[in-house]
């Protein structure tokens, strides 16, 4: 179970705003405690310098980046490069909220579907993406070089339409907690 967050962190709102290089320092914090092996700084700075074709977004608490996500966009398609929140504000939808923007982000910029790989045993990542539609389509086996554990390859479709739209509707209604949310195509 996870641990109530702290409570400077309660009544807060959740700002999520476009992912810049003053938030890389917190943000290589989180990739550290989340991934066997995470990226270094040298990566997210040249992924934000792609800003025609990716969207990077943080979600910060006051001053503290307690999230962070990022998708890439290739002619009609998104694909999910990254989403992590600190361990220590799991469960507070804060994933949610970064899926959230960067879904909108990416239908924003055109995309008719979303892709993304995840772990087979992360059941819990799993079922947020299947709240947003994205069903399983195969594994890639050995994809994540650090264990050599397979990847489940997971799509969404149809994402320009009314009824996905709608969708994204009922999952925002259901976060609770006030989230703020900053002009990510102002980049």
């Amino acid at each position: 179970m996870a641990a109530e967050p702290p409570a400077e962190f309660t009544a807060l709102p959740v700002h999520i705003g476009p992912m810049r290089r003053r938030h890389l320092r917190q943000v290589l914090a989180i990739e550290a405690q989340v991934y066997p092996r995470p990226w270094g700084l040298s990566l997210f700075l040249s992924e934000l310098a792609l800003r025609t074709s990716r969207a990077y977004v943080v979600a910060r608490v006051g001053r503290r980046v307690v999230g962070y996500a990022g998708v890439m966009l290739a002619v009609d398609e998104g694909h999910v490069t990254t989403i992590a929140v600190d361990p220590a504000l799991r469960r507070h939808r804060i994933g949610t909220r970064l899926l959230l923007a960067i879904t909108r982000e990416a239908i924003r910029r055109g995309a008719q579907a979303l892709t993304l790989e995840v772990r087979l045993s992360n059941r819990g990542a799993q079922a947020l993406y299947r709240r947003f539609g994205f069903v399983p389509v195969g594994v890639r086996a050995g994809y994540y070089a650090d264990t050599g554990e397979d990847a489940l390859v997971m799509w969404a479709h149809d994402t320009q339409t009314r009824a996905y739209a709608e969708l994204l509707e009922r999952i925002e209604a259901g976060v609770g907690g006030p989230t703020v949310v900053e002009p990510l195509h102002r980049w």
